[in-house]
């Protein structure tokens, strides 16, 4: 939002006093370098390397070697969108404007180019750090008779010092009582942040822990209720609870440029840059340091799932999940893990035929979800663009193959009702065949909707949501009780 008034001459454009705006944190919500970083650490690998020695030769050199290597999408940067709209009022009514930031000269002119505001830029250069005092002084240089000036944080303090009017977008709670502090009372202020406990939910993802339920799939299996075992249970919950919102940051901070080109996922808190990267890297080492804390508490061989779990899922954020097909066969590997760990946890054995139910079972779910999105981003005309590599004629291998594999967990399920260990633990084990249809019924229904174009998120996601996989949920526990007791 805009609140304050800005009295300027109004009679001709050419009168008026050239406005300076800052880009990191002020026309862009994120700071840019961090943004390039960590571009060139999820694509260049061995660019980021070389950052510690590029470092000691100084900020503008660093700076300039990040921008050399880094292709920065700047059409989808998170622009302050009340500060934007202002810029292109003002350059309408013909006040010249200049983007005046620490950025490299060659992202700041990518800038400029795109948006077609600015009269010139001022930037850093790789020999000069074009911040702080070193700005204002260039900003003096340039504009002798005076400058109004647009920033966010304390290091634009000299520049709105300077200013006649001074203007802040997003100011930190830094800058805020420094302004105070000295008496200087902004012309403007733009605001364009979500509140920070929304954002906070959104990047720990706690809906995503609903996966983790199948941690107490043994334990429900073997029909141990006691509460020694459901304490241990929750325990390792909470541990993959934990690590899961410590690896979906680590994720979504790798996928930042992919994810504001997509229509939702540039709604992320940090896409749309409503967290900053280092808090959310700070969260998630935190969150790790209790998950492997609590699994080395529990037991030796939860903890040795939970690593192999920690080191597929970082191996998937950073390259499998570009590998079409290994990608989803990891994925369903993840979901079998996590019954793996549940196992392992509450010292109960994991019967093989669970094993290779839940292998072919979450196989088709992984798929439906690609299948998903390859379906939606056809029905909008667009081509897949998130680096997943599948193409659009992939579509009907993976309905073909998902469908299947649903199908196959279905007869290892069939299969398992048929022997004998299932008279062990049932009463009633012919109830259980009673089970099938509903399976079926779910399979069927969920790739109906993705064929649809209707399903738009995770299915497991969703099978908590849907009325329908709800109905049929309580149908298999209802069932499976009968057949217990």
């Amino acid at each position: 939002m805009e609140d304050g008034h800005l009295a300027m001459p109004t009679e001709d454009g050419s009168h008026l006093r050239p406005l300076c705006v800052d880009l990191d944190g002020t026309l862009v919500k994120s700071d840019t370098l961090v943004d390039s970083l960590l571009v060139l650490i999820r694509k260049y690998p061995k660019a980021a390397l070389g950052l510690p020695a590029v470092l000691r030769q100084g900020k503008a050199a660093f700076k300039s070697y990040v921008t050399s290597h880094v292709y920065l999408d700047v059409a989808h940067l998170p622009w302050n969108t009340p500060l934007l709209d202002y810029l292109k009022r003002q350059h309408a009514s013909g006040r010249p404007i200049y983007l005046a930031t620490g950025a490299d000269s060659v992202l700041a002119r990518r800038v400029a180019d795109h948006l077609h505001l600015f009269s010139g830029v001022l930037a850093s250069d790789g020999h000069t750090n074009l911040t702080g005092e070193q700005k204002l002084a260039g900003l003096r240089d340039r504009f002798p008779h005076g400058f109004d000036y647009i920033g966010n944080a304390t290091v634009d303090l000299p520049m709105l010092r300077a200013s006649a009017a001074p203007m802040v977008a997003n100011p930190d709670s830094a800058l805020t009582r420094a302004l105070t502090r000295e008496g200087i009372h902004p012309a403007l202020t733009f605001l364009d942040r979500a509140p920070l406990a929304k954002s906070l939910t959104k990047a720990l993802r706690w809906h995503q822990w609903a996966k983790n339920v199948l941690l107490f799939l043994p334990l429900l299996l073997a029909h141990k209720f006691d509460l020694a075992h459901i304490i241990t249970a929750l325990s390792a919950f909470l541990c993959f609870g934990l690590s899961a919102s410590a690896t979906y940051i680590l994720n979504d901070l790798l996928d930042i440029e992919a994810d504001r080109r997509h229509p939702r996922k540039r709604l992320r808190a940090f896409a749309a840059a409503n967290l900053s990267p280092v808090t959310g890297a700070a969260i998630s080492f935190s969150f790790l340091f209790l998950s492997l804390l609590g699994a080395y508490t529990l037991a030796p061989a939860f903890l040795h799932w939970l690593l192999v779990y920690l080191v597929l899922t970082i191996s998937y954020s950073f390259y499998f999940k570009r590998l079409a097909s290994i990608d989803v066969i990891l994925l369903a590997g993840l979901y079998t893990l996590r019954i793996l760990a549940g196992g392992a946890a509450t010292g109960i054995e994991i019967s093989p035929w669970l094993a290779a139910f839940s292998i072919f079972f979450f196989l088709s779910l992984a798929m439906v979800k690609r299948f998903s999105e390859l379906h939606n981003t056809r029905e909008r005309g667009q081509v897949p663009s998130n680096g997943r590599g599948y193409r659009l004629t992939d579509i009907e291998q993976l309905r073909s193959a998902g469908t299947a594999s649903a199908y196959a967990s279905i007869v290892v399920f069939s299969l398992y009702i048929n022997g004998s260990a299932v008279t062990q633990l049932y009463r009633h084990p012919a109830r259980m065949w009673l089970i099938t249809p509903l399976l079926i019924l779910w399979i069927s229904h969920v790739w109906l909707l993705a064929g649809r174009g209707e399903l738009d998120e995770d299915p497991v996601i969703f099978a908590l949501t849907d009325k329908m996989s709800l109905l049929i949920g309580l149908g298999v526990a209802l069932l499976a009780l009968s057949a217990i007791f």
